[in-house]
């Protein structure tokens, strides 16, 4: 049962009236994330028509459901989660709240307890909470390492297959880059397993040293298997203050040396942030040149970063974006990890993403059309081009909101959010934790 602050008919055409929507989501660009008053007519399960607010007289008789000058948005595009770590806080914490007490956390955790059967609950619940809070489409990271490879793929494409009228799901294969330079046999059976499943290629770039020759062996690896699969490719880069942490560049001089036809993606890009000016500048250019996509992870990443018993931490721990994004380069925001040791907190909604990247990464007092991130951005990374954006003649997937203007929408959690799928209201209560019970013991 939906909680909005509107009701939709419970079948046939009407017309939402008095709607806003920023204009990046309607294809208008270069008017920043100003407001368009709209009226919106949804003819049974597709959008058919939009126009300024007041000029759709042709669906004056039908049913009228008045915004009152709240949005409209297209269902949201949530381009990096972790869909199979999620929801395990409750039985494996992080000690520390530390990156790698994440990391060992998480894999005693799916050594012991990730059967497919424990994957597919935990996986179909974060669906559901993504689904009751607006997404309609969802990339998730696969731990790819030792058996869990073939368990958790095929559940992965059984659920695929599950919500594909609801959530459009890839997935990305995950596993250390020295797992692809020390084992050739594994790292062949996570190629053929992602190209079986139609999956991205993937893999962890820094590991607490500087680049070496271990990276660059992995990176040409990765590069071709790619290249030999047509598999696009999608890494978490950087995730570190480190000094030594800069591997994002290294994988931009592998993209331009194999002259890489795929769409490429890098995720965190922490350290970026630290580099000099002169050294960003540089590595700016070469991910412009290789043609890579930036993800910052604002959440999770403030989460993880800086952090030591008893300190305040000092930086936000986030990807220069405004600088990435000046240069031309693609990049946007997503949730990461939700309820898991690498982010205790999270729920798969991209409101709440949309607001804290605004307080964290200023996208405010910006000229920039920040609100594609929620959209229309990562829609294009994935693949995706009718996903994250209104047009007239495609499915009604969208998203009502009582807020008015970008404060207010930023200012609240707008709970009493209104989301359609194909024109008819979804529930938008997410599923109650209680469920979870039973695995976590």
């Amino acid at each position: 049962m939906s909680r909005g602050f509107v009701e939709l008919p419970s079948g046939g055409a009407y017309r939402l009236s008095n709607a806003r929507i920023p204009a990046p989501l309607l294809g208008r660009d270069g008017e920043g994330d100003a407001l368009i008053d709209c009226d919106v007519v949804i003819d049974g399960k597709r959008i058919g028509a939009v126009g300024p607010r007041g000029s759709l007289a042709a669906a004056a008789d039908l049913p009228v459901v008045d915004l009152r000058d709240g949005m409209v948005l297209p269902r949201f595009v949530d381009v990096h989660t972790h869909l199979d770590k999620g929801h395990i806080w409750s039985r494996s914490p992080n000690p520390d709240g530390g990156f790698f007490g994440a990391r060992e956390a998480v894999g005693a955790d799916r050594e012991l307890r990730w059967t497919a059967e424990d994957v597919r609950i935990r996986m179909d619940f974060a669906l559901r909470c993504a689904l009751a809070h607006g997404t309609g489409a969802v990339r998730t990271h696969i731990d790819s390492i030792g058996k869990q490879t073939a368990i958790s793929w095929p559940v992965f494409n059984a659920l695929r297959e599950e919500w594909k009228d609801r959530i459009a799901l890839q997935a990305v294969s995950l596993c250390p880059s020295d797992i692809i330079a020390d084992d050739e046999e594994q790292f062949r059976h996570i190629v053929e397993t992602v190209a079986q499943y139609g999956g991205i290629l993937g893999a962890v770039t820094f590991l607490g040293r500087a680049p070496d020759e271990k990276l660059h062996l992995a990176l040409e690896r990765l590069f071709e298997a790619a290249a030999a699969h047509g598999l696009d490719l999608d890494l978490h880069v950087d995730e570190s203050d480190s000094a030594d942490a800069r591997s994002l560049e290294v994988i931009a001089d592998a993209a331009i040396r194999h002259k890489f036809k795929g769409r490429i993606m890098a995720g965190h890009c922490c350290s970026l942030a630290l580099a000099s000016d002169e050294d960003r500048k540089r590595i700016i250019d070469k991910i412009g040149t290789a043609g890579m996509a930036i993800v910052s992870l604002p959440m999770c990443n403030m989460y993880l970063q800086d952090r030591s018993a008893g300190r305040t931490p000092r930086w936000r721990g986030v990807a220069p974006l405004h600088e990435l994004d000046a240069a031309g380069v693609t990049v946007t925001v997503a949730s990461d990890n939700t309820r898991d040791p690498f982010y205790a907190y999270g729920d798969l909604d991209m409101v709440e993403v949309f607001r804290e990247a605004t307080r964290i990464l200023h996208f405010d007092h910006s000229s920039r059309p920040w609100t594609k991130t929620m959209g229309p951005t990562s829609a294009d990374v994935m693949g995706l081009p009718k996903h994250g954006r209104i047009i007239a003649g495609e499915r009604a997937d969208l998203v009502l909101l009582n807020g008015r203007t970008l404060s207010e929408l930023v200012a609240r959690p707008q709970t009493d959010r209104v989301v359609t799928v194909a024109g008819r209201s979804v529930s938008t209560l997410p599923p109650d934790y209680r469920e979870l019970d039973p695995i976590h013991g």
